[in-house]
């Protein structure tokens, strides 16, 4: 929170409030899609507070893909939002 620095040249030091996330081997679904990663779900009340307050040597045991089948796809097909399809 409150991070300063020069993101954008143009825009100069500003002050943003930055996030990120962690993330690792996709599990069926998300491979079908994303083949590189997916972000770790925290599904779990034990797993949030392991990831909240565990130390590092035991949180990192968190980072591994849901369980095949845990994630329902609801949508299929081209983009309809109007944005160009992005490959990376």
């Amino acid at each position: 929170e409150g991070w300063q620095s020069v993101r954008k040249v143009k825009d100069g030091e500003t002050t943003d409030d930055l996030y990120a996330f962690l993330t690792t081997e996709p599990n069926a679904e998300v491979g079908a899609v994303h083949p590189k990663a997916m972000p770790v779900i925290l599904t779990k009340p034990e797993e949030w507070a392991t990831w909240l307050s565990a130390p590092w040597s035991e949180a990192k045991d968190l980072q591994r893909p849901l369980a095949d089948d845990a994630l329902v796809v609801v949508a299929r097909g081209a983009r309809r939002d109007g944005r160009a399809d992005e490959t990376s």
